[in-house]
């Protein structure tokens, strides 16, 4: 088994080549750091050391103990580091899961500030969809969840806001047959052409689409994004935020329907259970009830 000392040795003699070097860098003696570099090797009964020329350089055997060496080192420093943050009442980790449709470039500021505030928190960013952002948090694979769709479930000591709401609008392609027909388009006339939804990331609840008419075709994606490409190339139909395609209907790659029935604009929440809460978490759900935040991280354009 390797001890700090033997770590600290094999890094010096490293650095240096030099067995004389590295007992000054270790404020050691040479001929105590020469007979503590045989005892390692008869330790492992391997030879570590090449002593044959001007310098001393490592075998390889040494140089892979050396470099297996260092990556204990390091990890061995940032396991003491989350210790201290741990008892000083950081989190070692947060894990923050925001639902697809959030603009994640708009949390990029924030994750700067946090980082000044150099309290050794890992941070994990994971995207979800529709029920898979709430499931998350019920799952214990989030400690806060951004921009979840529907009412807040029932999690004990869940705690959570509005984040803001999401209007949508009924967008084709301008060469798709819906493109041409008189408006209000009905939902008979709408049920006759595939609907491109985003699938729903949760995996042991049940799953939903929005804007899935019966009896009609689906055409299920990994994200908001994806959605738009394949309502562009024409693949289907169906609601889009139009916070996310107002350059799209602006250029006319896009094209806004109106249709004899309305899509009721989505609520998005911030939600976190009470009882795990840190100084971390608590940082965060402040930043996150900021209304300007919330705008920019619903806005696209």
């Amino acid at each position: 088994m390797l001890t700090a000392d033997d770590l600290k040795l094999l890094a010096a003699v490293r650095e240096s080549g030099s067995l004389t070097v590295a007992a000054q860098q270790l404020g050691k003696a040479t001929s105590s750091v020469s007979q503590a570099a045989r005892k390692l090797e008869e330790r492992l009964d391997a030879l570590l050391f090449d002593r044959s020329g001007y310098r001393v350089a490592l075998t390889p055997a040494g140089l892979e103990l050396a470099q297996g060496a260092a990556r204990l080192q390091q990890e061995s420093q940032r396991i003491t580091e989350r210790v201290r943050q741990v008892a000083r009442g950081w989190e070692s980790q947060l894990r923050i899961v925001s639902d697809e449709l959030v603009n994640f470039d708009a949390l990029l500021p924030l994750v700067a500030d946090f980082q000044q505030l150099k309290s050794g928190v890992q941070l994990r960013f994971l995207h979800e969809c529709l029920g898979g952002t709430w499931e998350a948090l019920l799952e214990q694979r989030a400690d806060i969840v951004v921009a979840a769709t529907n009412e807040p479930p029932a999690i004990a000591s869940l705690k959570w806001f509005e984040l803001g709401t999401l209007q949508w609008v009924f967008a084709v392609a301008p060469h798709h047959p819906l493109a041409h027909q008189s408006q209000p388009v009905t939902g008979e006339q709408i049920a006759q052409h595939t609907a491109v939804v985003v699938a729903d990331t949760a995996r042991w609840h049940r799953q939903r689409s929005y804007g899935v008419l019966p009896n009609q075709t689906v055409l299920a994606v990994p994200g908001m994004r994806h959605k738009i490409a394949a309502q562009k190339a024409g693949l289907g139909v169906g609601w889009l935020p139009v916070t996310r395609v107002s350059q799209e209907l602006a250029s006319g790659e896009l094209v806004a329907l109106s249709t004899d029935f309305a899509r009721e604009p989505n609520v998005l929440y911030v939600g976190w259970v009470a009882k795990k809460t840190g100084p971390a978490l608590d940082w965060w759900t402040r930043k996150l009830a900021d209304p300007r935040l919330a705008q920019r991280l619903l806005a696209w354009s």
